[in-house]
């Protein structure tokens, strides 16, 4: 297992995979191990993934000060991961929360960035969370699925933040609550680091009209990935992060969730395939 030392010291490791010229990848959760990305589908076949495991996650050591779990300040450690790869420009992909981190580092290091990857990715950054509208609209899509009429409530529950998150109404996250779905979220507890993801975008940590701005000259070719079922973000929120860069495109995957690479993986692989074979900016 590989690791670098980020600026402040603390001992991080990223996991590689596959073949190819490397794509680093960003993980969401907030504060998720890298592990639950496994191949992506299967990109692997076609890219050396670089699965960073961020402060405090995974195989990453804790860091001596809890505020570094905030999104911006995990900016230098992506930044860090760039140089200890020895990459003058990387190719970057990062799933839902992980989105905001990558916006982040693109608009602080944006001649550092060759293609860019957000899946699935929540635009915190952009000042722009999913609602409960939002999920529950996305929800409403499932009303003919058999496990719907018992998690329904209890996800309306949740959004209201007068129940605890129960596995009961995982199945809105997965466009396919199958077998791959089910032993996928079986593994989510013991991958998160919940006081580290209450830190992540504790104040501080967006400054959404700062960030557009620096959005708007970043040159690099950018690839925003929705699900067709996903609630978080919903496929117009996503297009609404698209819309803050120069040189983006913005694609829907059919029937996929909030991990589009369980859903369909030769639709996902062959999408971000193409796209990682764009000549960059």
């Amino acid at each position: 297992m590989p690791t670098f030392t980020a600026p402040d010291g603390t001992l991080l490791a990223h996991h590689q995979s596959g073949e190819g010229a490397p794509l680093v990848v960003l993980p969401g959760g907030p504060m998720r191990a890298s592990a639950y990305l496994g191949g992506l589908g299967g990109l692997s076949a076609h890219r050396r993934l670089i699965r960073l495991d961020l402060r405090g996650t995974g195989e990453s050591a804790v860091p001596d000060d809890p505020a570094t779990y905030r999104c911006d300040r995990l900016v230098d450690d992506v930044e860090a991961l760039r140089a200890h790869l020895g990459l003058e420009r990387m190719d970057v992909l990062a799933h839902s929360a992980g989105g905001s981190l990558a916006m982040l580092y693109a608009a602080r290091y944006p001649q550092r960035v060759a293609r860019l990857a957000l899946v699935t990715a929540t635009p915190w950054a952009l000042g722009l969370p999913a609602s409960s509208e939002d999920r529950l609209a996305a929800a409403r899509l499932r009303k003919d699925e058999p496990w719907f009429k018992e998690a329904f409530p209890v996800f309306q529950d949740w959004l209201r933040d007068e129940a605890d998150f129960d596995p009961v109404f995982a199945p809105f996250f997965y466009g396919r609550w199958d077998d791959a779905a089910r032993e996928h979220d079986a593994r989510a507890d013991e991958e998160c680091n919940d006081a580290a993801a209450d830190v992540y975008g504790s104040a501080g940590a967006y400054d959404p009209p700062a960030t557009r701005a620096a959005l708007a000259r970043v040159t690099a070719p950018v690839l925003v990935l929705a699900g067709e079922l996903d609630g978080g973000p919903r496929p117009d929120l996503a297009r609404r992060t698209a819309d803050a860069f120069p040189n983006a495109e913005f694609a829907v995957q059919p029937g996929a969730g909030h991990y589009p690479w369980l859903d369909d993986p030769e639709w996902f692989v062959g999408r971000l395939a193409a796209f990682l074979d764009t000549d960059p900016a």
